[in-house]
Parts: C-alpha cells; structure tokens; sequence
C-alpha cells in the first residue's frame, strides 16, 4: 500500500481534508528519515573499522560529551527550524544530516559489543517493528493525543531510571527498563506518525515551510526508530564476548 492509497483510505473513512501537497510531504519525511539513518549506519561503521577513530572518540570522556552536547542543540535547532522564518530549508537539511553524522559516531560502539549478525537481525526486527506501528498510527482513527502526554511522562521515568541504574548496575532495573523503552518508543511511534499526518495534511503547499515540517517529522520518526532499535538490541543482541 502506497501514500496515495493511504490518503484515499482517510478520505474515506474519516472524511479528512488533506492538502493537494500532502502525499509529497509524507513521501519526503520517510525518504530524509531513511536518507538519515543511511548516513548514521555509514558512520558507525566507518568509525568502529578505526581503532585511532575509536581511541580519540571513547579514549576521552569529554569527547563523548562533546558530541552529546552537540546532537542535542542540533535536535533543539531543527526543531525549531518550522518557527524561523530566517532558517532556510538548506539549513535545516544540512543540521539534520550533520546530526545524523554524529549520532552515527556516537552509535559506533554496538559494532564493537555486539555480533554483526546480532546487529543485523535486531535491525530487521525494528525495521518490522517500527514500519507496522507507523502504518497503525497513520492509519487509526483513535486519537492518540493524551496517550502522547503518557508517553513522554513515561519517557522522563525511563531516562531517570536509567541514570540511577548507572549508579546501581542492576541487571533486573536494567531488563525493566530495556522492556519499558520497547513500549515507550512502539507508542511514540505511532503518536509521531499520527501528529505528522496531521499537521502535513494541513500544510497549504510545497514550500519551504511545509518542508522544513516534513524535516523536523522525519527527526521525529528517526529518533523513534533509532531508540526502539537500541532497547530491542539488549534483548535480541549477543555480545562479542
């Protein structure tokens, strides 16, 4: 099933109004979000194949802060970039793929961790994963608006947990929160694709703007997907050890 078939099922089943740019906008979300994690995955690998690469990146602790610090004002940027009218599009792009760099850096451990194989099926079960609760938040008619509202005070729990885990080094916290971050990051992903339909079916054209929306979308959706990756990794990835 296609995007234009998908706007079709909408129309007819929820009468929605959907801009005449709309299928265009949606095709551009998932061609960045794909294109981003294209580079990320090039990176990774790039890095972890250098072991002068490894040593100068996790050889420091204030290299790994560094770029932490950096993704996250990146993130910040593009995200806002809907909102800056003196932000080109060009901008905007180029932010998100730099970010997509360094995450991609920054991802290059799990080559080291973990088994190629293990990392290779773990992907294809996110890619399984990630593409059936896209297509049920695109698709739902239920509104899935205050389930967002759980899912991002879920999310805070879930990051302080992992913090105090840092301190505790629990195995049983650790496999709670791995199981928590599935479900966290399966819900945002169908909240994420809802929200992004709706607000590119009402973008009134193609311009700049409306894609600089389907940018900040497909950060959206790559984050999700990367996350979700992450967490189902500790369960369905073997270490190298």
């Amino acid at each position: 099933m296609n995007i234009n078939d998908l706007d079709n099922l909408i129309r007819e089943k929820e009468g929605v109004a959907l801009s005449a740019a709309f299928p265009a906008l949606m095709r551009k979300v998932y061609v960045w979000m794909t294109m981003a994690l294209a580079i990320s995955g090039v990176m990774a690998y790039a890095v972890a194949a250098s072991p002068g690469l490894l040593q100068l990146i996790y050889g420091s602790r204030i290299s790994i802060w560094v770029l932490i610090i950096a993704e996250l004002v990146l993130v910040w940027k593009i995200s806002g970039s809907v909102y800056k009218e003196n932000r080109s599009l060009t901008a905007t792009t180029l932010m998100f793929i730099i970010f997509a760099a360094l995450n991609g850096v920054t991802l290059s451990s799990i080559f080291v961790l973990f088994a190629p194989a293990a990392i290779i099926k773990t992907f294809a079960i996110t890619a399984g994963t990630f593409g059936l609760t896209a297509l049920f938040g695109y698709t739902t008619r239920r509104d899935l608006t205050r389930m967002g509202g759980l899912l991002f005070m879920a999310l805070l729990g879930l990051i302080l947990a992992s913090v105090v885990n840092i301190f505790l080094h629990s195995s049983m916290v650790d496999t709670v929160v791995s199981i928590i971050g599935v479900l966290v990051f399966v819900g945002l992903t169908a909240w994420d694709s809802q929200q992004i339909k709706m607000m590119l079916a009402q973008a009134p054209d193609g311009g700049e703007t409306s894609q600089k929306m389907a940018v900040t979308g497909a950060l959206s959706l790559y984050l999700d997907f990367i996350n979700l990756f992450l967490y189902l990794l500790r369960f369905f990835g073997s270490s190298r050890d």
